[in-house]
C-alpha cells in the first residue's frame, strides 16, 4: 500500500475523553474514530488488526470442529420472552420497535437465537454434539461507556454455543473450548490467566474468565498458587475473630452523630472487626427489603447477594429514605435486633462474640449482640474477598491483580434448552433437553488489550503477526530518482512475495514519516537514504529501536 493513498490521519494530542494509554494510542494512530460515547468506527489500520485477530480465532474454532454462521443483530422479543430474559436482562438491553409496533432488541449476546436455530434443526441424539460460532457486532446500553473499546456500547464479539446430550458431553465441549481459548490468547501474545467467574446475566452453573493482566483492567483477580477467581466470584476462608468468650447482656450505647464504621470504632475504642455492618437492599421486582450483615472491616459483594436472591445485578438497589419509612429503623443506626425483614448473615458475623451494631434508633448503638441469641438470619457468604484473605484450598494468603476480561466460557446446562424446548429424541424415543455451553471472546476489546500491553513512549509496538503491516519503506526524499527507484524496487519485490508492506511516498519530512510509523506500530522500517547509491538501506526494528545499514538483498531475505 502506498501511504499517499491511505486514509491515515494521526493526531499529535489525544482527545480529552481518553485517559488510558491504549485508548489514547488507538485514537492518535487513527485506528479508531469516535462517533458518540462508546461507539467507534474502525479505520483501515485498526480494521486490518481486527481481521488478524478474527482469523486467529477462526482458525482455532475451526480446529475443534465448531462451524461458523452469522446471525442477525436484530432479535425478536418473543425469543427473549421464552428464555425469561426480556425483563430480567436489565437496562443494558437495547430495545426498539418497528413500524408495525413489533418489539425487538439489538443483541448483547445470542443464546436465544442459537437455541432456536438448533431446536428447529436437530431432532435425534445421533446428530449431537453440535458446535456453532459467529463473529458479529453486539450492543449493550452501558450506563458509563469508558476506556475506549474496553467498555463500549457497540463491540465485536465471537460467541460460540455447544449442544450435547449430557453433562459428560458438555464437559468435553467446555474443555475443548477452554484449551482453544488458551491457544488463541497465546497467539495474540497476551499475558493472560483464566479464573473462576460469576455467570452474570448469561447464567449457568460454572464459568471461567480469561483475563489479560493489566493495571487498567476493570476486573480484580483474586489469586495465589492454589486458587484464582474474579473478585465477584471469589471465596475465602472464614476469618474467626472474637475478643471475648462469655456472652454478656445487651446494652444501649449513646452514639450521637456517630454513623460510620470508622467513627464508631474510634468512639467505642474497639476494632471494626467487632462491629456488625448492616446494608439494606431493595429487591426491585418484589419490592422486598433485604438486610445484609457483614463484619465492620469488610465490604459487601452485591453480586453474591443478587445471586443468592435469584436476581440480576440491576434488580437490586440500596434502600432509600422512603423505603425505610415503613420500618422501625433509621439510616446510620441500622441493626438486626428486632428488625423484621429478610436477613442474610455473612459467616464471619456469626463468630463475633458480644458485637456492636446499630440500635435502630437515632444516636443509639447496641453492645454485646450475639447471633442466634439476639438475631437470626440465613448464613451465606456475601463479603468481598480482598488481598490478604486466606484461600479455601490451603488457607494461604491471596493476592490481587487487575485484568481486562477478553473472554469467558460458561456451562449453561439446560437453562435455555428447557425454557425454549430445545430437545432431542434419545435412543429410547424420549425427548430430552440438550445440555448447552456458551463461549465468548471480545474481539475489539482484545485489540485494545494488545495495544495496552504492547506500547512505549513513541506509540504502539505490535507483535509482528498482529501489526496492520509488517514493514514500511521510507525514502528520505521520494523525489530523488535514486531513492525512488530503490524504494519502488523493494516495494514491488516484497509485494510479490505476499508481504504486508507500505511505501511512504508522501512529501512529508523524514521526521514526520518515522513518527507516524512509530505511532502506528509497524514492526520494521526500511529507510532509503543517501546510501541508496550503494544499494544499501537503514534497517530499523520498531520493538527495540535497533538500527543497522544493510545491503538491500540482505534486508529482502529477512522477509
Amino acid at each position: 500500500m502506498k501511504a499517499s493513498r491511505m486514509c491515515l490521519k494521526t493526531l499529535k494530542e489525544a482527545p480529552q475523553e481518553a485517559v488510558i494509554d491504549s485508548h489514547i494510542l488507538l485514537l492518535r494512530s487513527g485506528m479508531i474514530k469516535k462517533n458518540v460515547a462508546g461507539v467507534y468506527t474502525y479505520m483501515p489500520l485498526g480494521l486490518k488488526v481486527l481481521k488478524k485477530i478474527e482469523n486467529i480465532v477462526r482458525e482455532e474454532m475451526d480446529a475443534i470442529g465448531s462451524e461458523e454462521i452469522l446471525c442477525s443483530a436484530l432479535q425478536p422479543k418473543e425469543l427473549w420472552i421464552e428464555s425469561g430474559r426480556w425483563t430480567k436482562y436489565g437496562p443494558e438491553l437495547m430495545r426498539l420497535k418497528d413500524r408495525n409496533d413489533r418489539e425487538f432488541c439489538l443483541g448483547p449476546t445470542h443464546e436465544e437465537i442459537f437455541t432456536s436455530i438448533v431446536r428447529d434443526s436437530i431432532r435425534s441424539y445421533k446428530e449431537l454434539p453440535v458446535s456453532l460460532y459467529q463473529i458479529q457486532t453486539k450492543y449493550r446500553d452501558e450506563m458509563r461507556p469508558r476506556f475506549g473499546l474496553i467498555r463500549s456500547r457497540e463491540f465485536i464479539m465471537k460467541d460460540a454455543y455447544t449442544f450435547d446430550i449430557d453433562e459428560t458431553g458438555l464437559n468435553k465441549s467446555y474443555e475443548d473450548m477452554y484449551h482453544a481459548y488458551e491457544r488463541i490468547f497465546t497467539r495474540l501474545h497476551l499475558n493472560f490467566t483464566a479464573v473462576l467467574a460469576d455467570t452474570g446475566n448469561i447464567g449457568g452453573n460454572a464459568s471461567h474468565q480469561f483475563m489479560a493482566l493489566s493495571n487498567i483492567g476493570e476486573s480484580t483477580i483474586i489469586y495465589n498458587s492454589n486458587y484464582s477467581a474474579d473478585q465477584e466470584k471469589a471465596e475465602a476462608k472464614v476469618d474467626v475473630y472474637n475478643e471475648e468468650k462469655d456472652l454478656k447482656d445487651i446494652q444501649e450505647v449513646s452514639t450521637p452523630n456517630v454513623k460510620t464504621i470508622e467513627d464508631l470504632s474510634k468512639f467505642l475504642n474497639t476494632s471494626p472487626k467487632r462491629i456488625i455492618k448492616a446494608i439494606v437492599y431493595k429487591d426491585l421486582i418484589s419490592k422486598e427489603l433485604v438486610l445484609c450483615l457483614i463484619r465492620g472491616d469488610r465490604e459487601i459483594n452485591k453480586i453474591k447477594v443478587a445471586n443468592k436472591l435469584g436476581l440480576g445485578e440491576f434488580d437490586l438497589d440500596f434502600a432509600t429514605d422512603a423505603d425505610f419509612s415503613s420500618t422501625s429503623s433509621v439510616f446510620g443506626f441500622i441493626g438486626p435486633v428486632g428488625l423484621k425483614m429478610k436477613t442474610l448473615v455473612d459467616p464471619e458475623v456469626t463468630h463475633i462474640v458480644n458485637a456492636y451494631c446499630g440500635g435502630n434508633k437515632k444516636d443509639v448503638h447496641l453492645k454485646n449482640v450475639n447471633y442466634k441469641r439476639d438475631f437470626d438470619g440465613e448464613v451465606v457468604d456475601i463479603r468481598l474477598v480482598v488481598a490478604g484473605d486466606l484461600d479455601i484450598v490451603k488457607g494461604e494468603p491471596l493476592k490481587e491483580e487487575r485484568g481486562i476480561e477478553v473472554g469467558q466460557v460458561f456451562k449453561l446446562g439446560t437453562k435455555y434448552s428447557k425454557a425454549m424446548n430445545c430437545v432431542y429424541v434419545n435412543d429410547k424415543g424420549q425427548e430430552v433437553p440438550m445440555v448447552m455451553g456458551c463461549y465468548g471472546i471480545g474481539i475489539s476489546r482484545a485489540l485494545q488489550a494488545i495495544v495496552e500491553e504492547y506500547h512505549d513512549e513513541n506509540g504502539i509496538s505490535f507483535p509482528d503477526d498482529l501489526a496492520p503491516y509488517k514493514v514500511v519503506i521510507v525514502p528520505v526524499k521520494y523525489t530523488d530518482e535514486v531513492m525512488k527507484n530503490l524504494a519502488d524496487k523493494m516495494y514491488d519485490e516484497l509485494k510479490s512475495k505476499g508481504v504486508d508492506v507500505i511505501l511512504d511516498d508522501r512529501a512529508s519530512s523524514l521526521g514526520v514519516k518515522l513518527h507516524d510509523w512509530d505511532l502506528v506500530g509497524i514492526p520494521y522500517h526500511i529507510i532509503v537514504g543517501r546510501d541508496a547509491v550503494n544499494n544499501q538501506v537503514e534497517f530499523k526494528t520498531r520493538r527495540d529501536g535497533n538500527k543497522e545499514v544493510l545491503d538491500v538483498d540482505v534486508v529482502l531475505k529477512k522477509f
